[in-house]
């Protein structure tokens, strides 16, 4: 079906009558999604029978093709989806065990989690003179098991490792001798900038995943959870050269100053 026929409606109680964590730990796509998968199913399969109704054909020769349902080697009597749901609610003699309407819905509940999996390189230069670090290049390479829409999910990742990035390099909540936050507000709290992102390089392998039948797998954290450890181990390897073994977060140039002038703080 072309999208411009599809609406969703969530959020309103009045539709849909209970949910759980909604977007939460990566769970639309894996969960969600399977009980959509499994709904649209059971609607399908009224509609095959609707429609074999509708053509005077049996059910074994329906087929679905670009929004329209007709019979196997006869394509000139197929009919509109519209045309087999507005059938599915005349007041018509049907067979038994066949009620009137597409109306369907479908729980899903996961017998596990689905662990997606990936490998984050990140290239970054410290400048001598001020300790300011410079990411030079991010590579992010996910797998999150069969992509539904691979455009989201490239744009979760973008997000994700902007996130992870910003969280290795400027943002930090500080604190005065006395316990004052000095970060009260995004006056003061640092965000980053697109000025402060390469453009990211990214690429994924495929591994459906077998707790569901879509195979796919999370993605919301993905880029978070590698890109900040993968930015200070990048730092850590930058400055490899005067003895370096661990640094603490955040990346601070004036901390990173002054381990090269000789400082001995990690």
């Amino acid at each position: 079906m072309p999208l411009e026929h599809v609406r969703i409606h969530h959020g309103d109680t009045a539709v849909v009558k209970q949910g759980s964590l909604g977007t939460g730990g990566s769970r639309s796509q894996a969960v969600g999604g399977t009980a959509m998968l499994l709904a649209g199913g059971r609607v399908k399969g009224k509609m095959a029978k609707f429609a074999a109704l509708l053509l005077e054909a049996h059910e074994a020769d329906v087929v679905f093709e670009n929004g329209r349902i007709g019979v196997r080697g006869a394509p000139s009597a197929a009919r509109t989806f519209a045309e087999v749901a507005a059938y599915a609610y005349r007041p018509i003699r049907l067979p038994e065990g066949l009620e009137p309407g597409l109306s369907e819905e479908a729980f899903f509940e996961p017998t596990g989690n689905t662990y997606p999996f990936g490998c984050n390189i990140a290239m970054i230069e410290v400048d001598r003179d001020t300790g300011e670090p410079r990411l030079l290049r991010m590579v992010a390479v996910d797998d999150a098991g069969r992509l539904i829409n691979p455009l989201i999910v490239e744009g979760q990742v973008h997000g994700g490792l902007a996130q992870g990035i910003g969280q290795a390099l400027v943002e930090e909540v500080a604190y005065d001798s006395d316990g004052q936050p000095l970060t009260g507000s995004l006056m003061d709290y640092a965000l980053p900038r697109a000025s402060d992102l390469p453009r990211f390089e990214l690429d994924n392998t495929v591994t459906p995943t077998p707790l569901n039948p879509l195979g796919a797998k999370g993605i919301g954290e993905a880029g978070t959870i590698g890109s900040t450890p993968c930015v200070v181990s990048a730092a850590v390897d930058a400055l490899s050269g005067f003895g370096v073994r661990h640094v603490d977060m955040l990346l601070r140039p004036e901390k990173l100053w002054r381990i090269i002038h000789g400082g001995r703080e990690r």
